[in-house]
């Protein structure tokens, strides 16, 4: 399906972003201010709604065919799709706006790839959940809470139905691996190109598998990581495939140089970096409300971060460390830690370094070359992974 053939994907339009009147602003008016109103893509929201529609489409088949199956095997298959509600759809939304500014015409593989990669978000997020104990996410049950309330509804003990929900998840998340590789080994491009797709795909597991176990290790207190370790956890965990892999293998679709893509990829892994300071921040001092999780759970958990970093060695934090990574630590404790990295200005310093990168990641956007359009686009994404709030 390409851009002329696709339903409600009409061409991409060369000109600068729509005016609130619907009068079109010259090019090089558009490229002065560099957090300028919403970049205005036809095809982009036509893009992403048709990536919705084939994320539907993909759960519901496999939900009958699972229901060919002897057990709760399509139920599964429902939490799984449960599970990718309510997301921001960050990755879809960089890989193909990306894909567009770069002069990106085929849209079939771009919108395949783009589900793929929400695939292996999904199987990320899923196996996180059982690393960190987690039985909600965005406010509702994951998929272990899911299936731990089957195995509680089935007689199991509170324990073993627990158990049953992380073995289902274990298994959720294998299947949405390999289901995201399988998209990408299928897709409509020539051999050279699906190799290199492929090949990002795979890295972006390999790197997180690797941030990941480095992540467990740094909380069980078998290694206390210096900031430089702890900002390579962040890359390989996350950074990578969030928005480094979008941006690479939208390059790659839209044919740009080894150069561009490569120059892209810096740009994601900072922006990436962003991200996780963000989400550590929220993870300690967010509302629940917004963030749909708990915050005390990084304390609990002893999760090292920049922010735990910076409050080593000093007084308020020394006096209440004993109650950090305590499995049965309460809300009151919770408190107590959070004051000390408030009291320590460990809150205020991990602040700091975040708007540090994210203008280091805004100094690569503006010396990357990159097309007005997707320049500006990348700096309004940098600035929301700044200052999200959920």
């Amino acid at each position: 399906m390409s851009a002329e053939t696709a339903p409600g994907l009409g061409p991409r339009e060369p000109a600068g972003p729509e005016l609130p009147t619907g009068r079109r602003r010259p090019a090089s008016d558009a490229a002065r201010p560099r957090h300028a109103g919403p970049v205005v893509l036809p095809t982009l929201s036509a893009a992403l709604v048709e990536t919705e529609r084939r994320l539907d489409r993909f759960f519901d088949e496999q939900v009958t065919r699972a229901g060919r199956h002897a057990g709760p095997y399509s139920q599964l298959w429902g939490a799984l799709q449960a599970a990718t509600h309510g997301g921001k759809r960050l990755r879809p939304r960089l890989l193909l706006g990306a894909f567009l500014h770069l002069g990106g015409t085929r849209l079939e593989p771009a919108i395949e790839l783009a589900v793929a990669v929400e695939l292996l978000h999904t199987a990320l997020l899923v196996h996180d959940d059982v690393i960190d104990g987690d039985v909600q996410r965005r406010g509702a049950p994951n998929v272990v809470g899911t299936f731990a309330a089957v195995g509680a509804a089935g007689g199991l003990p509170a324990h073993p139905a627990r158990r049953w929900g992380e073995h289902a998840a274990l298994l959720a998340g294998d299947l949405m691996l390999t289901s995201a590789l399988g998209i990408a080994a299928r897709l409509d491009v020539d051999a050279a190109r699906r190799a290199q797709l492929v090949e990002l795909v795979d890295e972006s597991v390999f790197r997180a598998a690797a941030g990941e176990l480095a992540d467990v290790a740094y909380a069980a207190g078998l290694v206390i990581p210096t900031p430089a370790q702890i900002r390579d956890t962040m890359a390989d965990k996350t950074a990578y495939y969030s928005l480094e892999l979008p941006l690479r293998a939208a390059a790659i679709l839209a044919g740009s140089p080894a150069a561009l893509v490569d120059r892209l990829g810096d740009v994601g892994r900072s922006l990436g970096v962003v991200f996780q300071m963000r989400d550590d921040l929220l993870g300690v001092f967010g509302r629940s409300a917004e963030t749909g999780k708990s915050a005390s759970n990084d304390l609990r958990e002893g999760k090292q971060t920049l922010l735990v970093a910076a409050a080593r060695g000093t007084g308020p934090w020394q006096a209440v460390e004993h109650l950090f990574g305590r499995p049965d630590l309460d809300e009151q404790d919770a408190d107590r830690l959070r004051h000390a990295l408030e009291g320590s200005g460990a809150r205020r310093r991990a602040e700091q370094e975040l708007h540090d990168e994210r203008d280091a990641a805004l100094r690569l956007v503006e010396r990357a070359g990159l097309p007005t359009g997707l320049a500006r686009l990348l700096a309004r994404e940098a600035d929301r992974a700044a200052e999200r709030r959920s």
